[in-house]
């Protein structure tokens, strides 16, 4: 399972990689060789905290799986899960395989499954337990590594509530499993939400940077692991016919949507208490934001597109509590209808109160203040209980002149937008206009489609796969630093205070299946624009 690759410097040695590795595996190397040296992941050992939560079953493991599956595990490697259950690591391989069984979308490979199942344990205990639980992993992991002749690399992964997160990485260097030494690396993941406010984000950095090292953290944001969203720098500064245009002189404005079908599920507890904008603003929509509109990076270095980033998530304009009322909307599902069936207004799901006052919808008109992007507003929503399941960014550009049009039987032209598609389906559609066949000068709408599953085939992905795989080289660049962590919190704090501190009375505002509330369609209207609702 172990690999060496070498950068392609000649088309000889890439046919010559092609023919040995299967086309998904092609795929990936050829989109990393465009970025840097191909790198191979060390010998090392996976720890999860929260081993037995949903995350783990349905999103880990599938994506380790993925990527062995293609090659890119290392062949010393192991996993180790931590959980707060008492049980052998026996009991916890047979609910993993089981899990894989029942997750993996297009059956399992056995040989590959018996290769996981030599490389699985477990312990578990008290979180709290410095020396019974912390010592027990220390112990195991000196076993396993010796077991399977690992160097000491570890890689911790805290899928736990993020109270834990100063806490269990404390008490695993203090037991002294973060030290690096001998050319061994420790390195730390950290599932969102990092904080729950601007003083908060900066109380979980300070406490974490008094433990371990900034290069160590990986802050994590699985958005950033969809193929499209990595596309939009090659898509940006790859091709020259887009980077010319992509600024105000042609850009008229920005739209970033991400819309859930789904109610709060299961997650009403912890829902109620965040809401739509703390929930998917500050990390996924803003990564979002910074990717469409940072100048181009020096190199593809970590720091370097993450200064670019940076950079952006200051030239926000922050809002005054005047600015909130303006351009900022919230929202509430009621009961509504979507797919032709009845569903429940939020007061109504479970864990949720009666008279909660959790927006489940946010917009908001962001202003970037710099040379680029100064009076080009970007409006951005996120959502539940919407029509479709839908994320995307469209880049809506300026009208062309129409004094040539004035004789002709064309009315109003067709004005230009590039939509990437996020998901469900990954692609980019290109809507230009083009004169319909006939006698008269007319025009019609045309789209341009690319659709990643048509042009290269369909991949299984949780969209954790290259984050984790980027972890283990030691590669950054997906996840952000502490310094974009602040700055996102620092731009949604105000709305999160002044929504605090003026509880909604309109609450439940738009009907399930809806596109949101009517203030969100006013909020464009008032600048002479509309929302792009797409259900595909």
């Amino acid at each position: 399972m172990t690999k060496t690759a070498k950068p392609f410097m000649k088309n000889r040695s890439l046919m010559k990689i092609r023919a040995k590795l299967p086309s998904v595996t092609y795929q990936v190397i050829i989109k990393r060789s465009m970025f840097k040296e191909i790198k191979t992941a060390d010998p090392c050992v996976m720890v999860i905290f929260g081993a037995t939560g949903d995350l783990t079953k349905r999103k880990l493991f599938p994506a380790l799986y993925n990527l062995a599956k293609d090659d890119f595990l290392p062949h010393k490697f192991s996993i180790v899960g931590v959980g707060r259950q008492e049980m052998s690591s026996i009991e916890f391989r047979s609910q993993i395989i089981g899990n894989f069984r029942e997750f993996i979308p297009k059956g399992v490979d056995e040989k590959l499954i018996k290769w996981f199942e030599e490389r699985i344990y477990y312990t578990g205990g008290d979180f709290n337990d410095d020396k019974k639980l912390f010592g027990d992993l220390k112990e195991l992991l000196g076993e396993v590594t010796a077991e399977h002749q690992i160097p000491d690399n570890y890689f911790f992964y805290l899928a736990t509530p993020p109270d834990l997160f100063a806490n269990v990485t404390q008490k695993i260097v203090r037991n002294g499993l973060g030290k690096e030494e001998n050319g061994c690396w420790r390195r730390f993941i950290y599932e969102k939400p990092f904080g729950h406010d601007l003083d908060s984000a900066k109380k979980l950095n300070a406490d974490l940077l008094r433990i371990i090292k900034e290069r160590q953290i990986y802050r994590i944001d699985h958005y950033l692991g969809k193929e499209t969203v990595q596309n939009i720098l090659v898509f940006r500064f790859g091709n020259s016919i887009f980077e010319p245009i992509w600024n105000r002189n042609f850009v008229d404005h920005v739209q970033i949507t991400v819309a859930e079908k789904l109610g709060v599920e299961q997650r009403g507890g912890y829902y109620d208490s965040a809401g739509a904008l703390r929930d998917m603003i500050p990390n996924h929509i803003l990564q979002l934001v910074t990717l469409t509109a940072m100048e181009p990076p020096v190199s593809f270095e970590a720091d370097s597109v993450r200064n670019e980033q940076a950079k952006i998530l200051q030239a926000i304009q922050p809002f005054s509590p005047g600015d909130v009322m303006n351009h900022a909307v919230r929202g509430q599902y009621g009961d509504g209808e979507i797919d032709g069936e009845h569903v429940p207004g939020y007061r109504i799901e479970e864990k949720v109160s009666p008279h909660s006052n959790t927006e489940t919808f946010a917009a908001l008109r962001l202003s970037i203040e710099n040379w680029r992007w100064a009076d080009v507003p970007f409006y951005v929503r996120t959502g539940k209980r919407m029509p479709a399941k839908h994320s995307s960014i469209i880049i809506q550009f300026k009208r062309a002149p129409f004094m040539l049009f004035r004789d002709t039987s064309i009315e109003r032209l067709t004005t230009n937008r590039i939509v990437i598609h996020i998901q469900p389906d990954e692609g980019i559609t290109l809507h230009f206009g083009a004169k319909v066949p006939g006698p008269i000068v007319n025009m019609g709408p045309v789209d341009m489609d690319f659709n990643y599953l048509d042009h290269f085939g369909e991949q299984a992905s949780t969209g954790y796969e290259r984050l984790l795989f980027d972890c283990m080289i030691g590669d950054a660049t997906l996840f952000q630093r502490a310094d974009m962590v602040e700055a996102g919190w620092r731009i949604v704090t105000p709305a999160l205070d002044v929504w605090k501190a003026l509880p909604a009375r309109d609450f439940p505002n738009y009907p399930a299946g809806s596109w949101g509330p009517a203030d969100a369609d006013e909020l464009l209207s008032r600048d002479g624009r509309a929302w792009k609702n797409l259900t595909h």
